[in-house]
């Protein structure tokens, strides 16, 4: 084939940008620093929202939309937030455009300035929170539990596709509770959910914990993060969850009546996770072929691959293959059955090898004789020959064999590339010579974190099940009761 792919080893961003462009997930657009998600890359981020909308329906969220656009007042009345976005803000100044009678070029209708700015949405906390105001009176109208399906523009001079783009894709959660507990739970709750997601649906293990003060989310109280390793040791973070207190509540007056009649302001959350993830996804698992994708989240799990003797097709290969499909697809297993003559079978093994499809069935005249298939894994690259009885029960029980594999084995790379480190040239060493995870102690103080920050590394966070253990910090050699997770990131 054509789509030949950089190795990881000579340039792994050279590898990362090839495969999402060659295996048909994305391409760069005519905006600077925004994509075009192809059907296959949506097709997967579909699969991605499909099921983490179900799992925040289970525990109790509805759906809602907010605008697109946020009046500028609205950032200046929490001021660490708008200090956080400020850089990050596209502005919208005017509202029409005209035609020059001199040039006749298209220009902007001086005449039609805004009266206020608008903030194109970079999140969405403060044209929630105006909102809320109007919803919430009582404490019976609490826990309110929304979640929004969104784009969102951040500005970026440095972009690479999914993982840092100018506008991407994701969902937000806003809730408001009566108490700091019911809105702390709540924090911890969709952290583990996501945590869930992230290992159980697409392979990725992840550590969870808490960002330092200089990392948190401009306007929290604290943020919850989940942290994964992909393949070049650099950690990714994977979704965040933020506890805000009553910040936003304050800034824009959301009280209510408690059950003593008093009133008081209520406790808020946020969280999120974007089209990252598919950025996460390719580099946690993927290899010198292409894409490989767990079974829960590709869009095609099996594809079968009819090889005809000639440049005749055969109806009883057709008819074969056919009826695995039917079986496949009763179990809701979702099956492509690539009968297309303009390509050879060769070129389409290739094709599904690249696109990362978990298993790929070769069906052809001595199958028939025999009754048998060949049965090829994207994950391990191995090929069996299975008689075609009882296929679809062996196929089934093999996906999940082959998502639980998939994890395995970015857990066991995890595992090897994290590092206990005691001193400051041990981390470094791990930081410059070896990559992954360095697990060190940290005094707390910002001083300290500046110093690691110099590394271009940074805290990533403060594990939620962290050893508690005296130790020395890694800087200042200051006493320290646990140990903090530092790296290079994306």
């Amino acid at each position: 084939m054509a789509k030949v792919l950089t190795s990881k080893e000579e340039n792994y961003a050279q590898w990362y940008n090839d495969l999402v462009l060659k295996s048909g997930l994305a391409e760069n657009s005519a905006v600077r620093g925004c994509m075009v998600i192809k059907p296959y890359g949506y097709a997967i981020w579909e699969k991605m929202k499909e099921e983490l909308d179900r799992r925040f329906k289970e525990t109790g969220h509805e759906n809602a939309y907010f605008p697109l656009f946020i009046p500028k007042s609205f950032f200046s009345r929490e001021a660490n937030h708008v200090e956080g976005f400020a850089k990050e803000c596209a502005v919208v100044t005017h509202y029409r455009l005209k035609t020059d009678k001199e040039t006749g070029e298209i220009i902007v209708d001086p005449e039609a300035k805004l009266e206020e700015e608008l903030i194109v949405r970079p999140t969405s906390e403060t044209i929630i929170w105006n909102t809320y105001k109007n919803w919430i009176q009582s404490y019976r109208d609490l826990p309110l539990l929304i979640n929004q399906w969104a784009n969102v523009v951040r500005w970026e001079m440095r972009t690479r596709l999914f993982l840092r783009t100018t506008e991407f894709l994701w969902q937000e959660g806003h809730t408001a509770h009566a108490t700091r507990k019911e809105a702390e739970d709540e924090t911890m709750q969709m952290v583990g959910v996501y945590a869930e997601f992230a290992e159980k649906f697409l392979g990725i293990p992840v550590l969870v914990g808490y960002k330092t003060e200089s990392e948190k989310f401009a306007g929290a109280v604290e943020t919850m993060t989940l942290e994964a390793l992909m393949q070049d040791g650099k950690a990714l973070q994977a979704g965040t969850s933020h506890f805000l207190g009553q910040n936003f509540a304050k800034a824009f007056d959301v009280q209510f009546t408690n059950k003593d009649g008093k009133l008081d302001y209520v406790w808020a959350t946020s969280w999120g996770m974007t089209t990252r993830m598919i950025g996460a996804l390719i580099m946690a698992h993927s290899d010198n072929n292409g894409l490989i994708l767990p079974p829960r989240v590709a869009p095609i799990q099996v594809v079968i691959v009819p090889i005809y003797k000639g440049s005749e097709k055969s109806p009883p290969i057709a008819e074969a293959a056919l009826k695995i499909k039917a079986q496949l697809t009763a179990l809701g297993i979702s099956v492509k059955f690539d009968d297309r003559d303009t390509h050879k079978p060769g070129w389409k093994f290739a094709e599904y090898e690249l696109k990362g499809v978990p298993l790929r069935i070769a069906i052809g005249p001595r199958d028939i004789e025999k009754g048998t298939i060949e049965l090829a894994r994207r994950d391990t690259l191995e090929k069996t020959i299975l008689p075609q009885e009882g296929i679809a029960t062996h196929i089934a029980a093999l996906l999940d064999e082959i998502q639980e594999t998939i994890y395995q084995k970015a857990l066991d790379f995890r595992s090897k590339n994290t590092h206990r480190v005691e001193n400051w040239e041990e981390l470094v060493d791990v930081l410059e010579n070896k990559g992954g995870f360095a697990l060190a102690h940290w005094d707390g103080t910002k001083e300290s974190e500046d110093r690691i920050k110099e590394t271009k590394a940074t805290i990533r966070c403060l594990p939620l099940d962290g050893e508690k253990e005296l130790g020395k910090c890694v800087v200042s050699g200051k006493p320290s009761s646990q140990r903090i997770v530092i790296a290079k990131a994306y």
